[in-house]
């Protein structure tokens, strides 16, 4: 017989992103259109941690999960859920607000047991005590872990034993899993290798529904992450993710990624930025960029550019901020965000620099560098130049000598 079920992770439910009151509801949209769109046609829905952004939720926030909940269980679909990184329990600490929708009968909280021994134990879930695992109707059992931060593959053979010695009832066998797959994203430490997995397969997992990166991926036809329903980061935007339909029959897996629901629209852009321009130059390039996209208002789309290249001047005088502001003003955007990826401008230098040069010419260089180093300076750096050199040979003389000077200056430059 075919099981069809939903499996989300990574909601983020009450993330304020950018501080922007209106980004915790795209988050809220996002789950509720998803929800509606799929799962009138499933049996059950997985999510595989992070429902919530925070441990710690505002009312609203809670209102935003038992309404699609709520939703939910009219239709007589169960939730299956675990927690994440973001919305686990400190240690110790024995209810969460995952605990507290359990309560309500909103969803099943699949919490497997550490022993003093380091053993796993998993026991069928019960109402008002919880548990590991739930064999549903449909001849599926899906099973619970917990958020073990840098000890999960340390503990996961002996997860893997404990999912071994369950009663061999059930068609198909599906564990929750809140961690990533190597390999998958840059610069992410305590991430899993596929041998650490491989013993839950051979145990008889047969579809593993991670949680935690936010990026889309599978692996060897049984691992599978959604990523989130959505970005939460400008890094994000053009990442792939979404939630992932499933058909299972038997072992036979059909997992179709569906990103047709509700998003908040972005725009990224990319600038590569002269080394030789100023900051109003720049400021205004920029400007440009955007208006030429014609970005409709109506939409108030989240708005990035990233600048890489090289800065002719340091990166404060782009006037940040101010430019943000001015990008939101002529597109509409909900969010305008400016990115620099840039290194500052640098001269080659003269290739006949030697050891036996003077002093005074070894000043020279270095004051010729530092003055060319800045694209409003870099026009007059020779005469810049001259005028430093005039004034360090001036070092200790009278007041009135370094004002002459700067005044023959610029008599002479008009």
């Amino acid at each position: 017989m075919a099981v069809r079920f939903l499996h989300l992770a990574d909601i983020h439910l009450g993330y304020e992103q950018f501080n922007h009151p209106e980004r915790s509801k795209d988050f809220f949209y996002s789950f509720q259109d998803v929800v509606q769109r799929y799962a009138a046609q499933v049996d059950f829905v997985l999510i595989a941690g992070d429902l919530f952004e925070n441990r710690d939720i505002k009312p609203n926030t809670l209102n935003q999960a038992q309404l699609v909940l709520k939703s939910l269980k009219q239709q007589g679909i169960p939730v299956l859920a675990i927690e994440g990184n973001h919305d686990s329990r400190p240690y110790g600490v024995r209810t969460s607000w995952l605990k507290y929708l359990e309560g309500q009968g909103w969803l099943y909280l699949l919490e497997p047991k550490v022993g003093e021994a380091g053993e796993v134990c998993l026991s069928p879930w019960q109402q008002g005590q919880g548990g590991g695992y739930v064999d549903l109707p449909c001849g599926v059992r899906v099973i619970g872990s917990s958020w073990y931060g840098s000890q999960t593959a340390r503990l996961l053979p002996r997860l893997a034993e404990a999912v071994a010695a369950l009663p061999k009832t059930v068609d198909s066998q599906i564990l929750l899993l809140h961690q990533g797959l190597e390999g998958q994203i840059a610069r992410y430490e305590g991430a899993l290798r596929y041998q650490d997995l491989l013993p839950l397969h051979q145990a008889g997992i047969t579809y593993l529904a991670l949680g935690h990166i936010h990026k889309n991926y599978s692996a060897e036809g049984w691992i599978f992450n959604p990523g989130s329903l959505e970005a939460n980061g400008m890094d994000e935007y053009d990442v792939p993710r979404g939630a992932y339909w499933v058909t299972l029959t038997g072992q036979q897996i059909t997992a179709q990624l569906v990103q047709d629901y509700r998003q908040r629209p972005h725009v990224r852009l990319h600038w590569q930025v002269s080394g030789r321009a100023t900051p109003q130059q720049v400021r205004q390039q920029i400007l440009e960029l955007v208006a030429a996209q014609g970005i409709d208002p109506q939409q108030q789309v989240m708005l990035s550019v990233k600048l890489t290249g090289e800065l002719g001047f340091p990166g404060h005088e782009l006037e940040q901020r101010r430019l943000e502001a001015q990008l939101q003003e002529l597109t509409g955007a909900l969010v305008a965000r400016l990115t620099l990826s840039t290194s500052q401008y640098q001269l080659s230098g003269d290739p006949n620099l030697t050891p036996s040069m003077s002093r005074q010419q070894l000043e020279r260089q270095v004051f010729g560098d530092l003055v060319a180093a800045h694209s409003n300076y870099r026009p007059h750096a020779q005469r810049l130049t001259e005028l430093l050199v005039a004034l360090k040979t001036l070092q200790g003389s009278p007041p009135a000598e370094l004002y002459q000077t700067l005044e023959q200056f610029w008599q002479d430059d008009g």
